[in-house]
């Protein structure tokens, strides 16, 4: 796995989790799925995206996006 596939991943897991606890808890949790998706909004645009950061330092190969 590079860190393109796993921030994919992480980002995916964390959008379902959001929308589970919308789902089971309460609607203020949907917050959490807006702050996902302005974050990988904002990450398109400049490159910077902190979850590609941590999976960077912990070991993962640069992807085709990362070089």
């Amino acid at each position: 796995m590079n860190v393109d596939k796993a921030v994919l991943s992480f980002a995916g897991v964390m959008v379902l989790v959001s929308v589970a606890l919308a789902w089971f808890i309460g609607p203020a949790w949907l917050l959490l799925t807006l702050f996902i998706g302005l974050n990988l909004l904002q990450a398109g645009f400049t490159g910077f995206c902190p979850a590609a950061i941590l999976f960077r330092r912990l070991g993962l190969p640069a992807g085709c996006a990362f070089r």
